[in-house]
């Protein structure tokens, strides 16, 4: 119950915090991030970094190739391969960061998106859960040894 808690006022917070600055912060990997977040916040793909850099990472990947290759199945497929590739070598894999370069494909946006929604949303979901995990006495971030 405690992660479905986290998870609900986590989007609550920033769904709000978009509509009423009329600025978009949310996109649909962020659920999945915060099933991570909140069911398993111990985990290595729970930690900010890879939350973080995950979703610059794999949006990053997804704006250039769509830039480059034609909106089809294959290059959105090419692009969700490389995203996954790099994720790992930055040691910054976050599953959920997987759908950001299908939603790059779908969506067609410019390079600011990199930054609103991806980065400022993905920024609010860690400090969101790093107040919250706080509150209720559950270590997060995790502690690197």
């Amino acid at each position: 119950m405690l992660a479905s808690l986290g998870g609900l006022l986590t989007i609550g917070l920033v769904g709000g915090l978009s509509h009423y600055a009329h600025v978009p912060m949310l996109i649909a990997p962020f659920g999945a991030s915060c099933v991570l977040l909140f069911s398993v916040p111990g985990s290595p793909l729970s930690q900010p970094a890879n939350v973080v850099g995950g979703h610059g990472v794999a949006t990053l990947v997804g704006l250039v190739l769509r830039l480059a290759l034609p909106n089809e199945w294959w290059a959105a497929a090419l692009a969700v391969g490389l995203a996954i590739g790099l994720m790992a070598a930055l040691r910054v894999t976050h599953p959920p960061a997987g759908a950001d370069p299908l939603v790059v494909f779908a969506a067609d946006p410019d390079f600011g998106f990199l930054v609103l929604p991806v980065l400022s949303g993905a920024l609010a979901l860690v400090a969101v859960a790093t107040v919250f995990h706080k509150a209720s006495g559950t270590p997060y971030p995790a502690r690197r040894s």
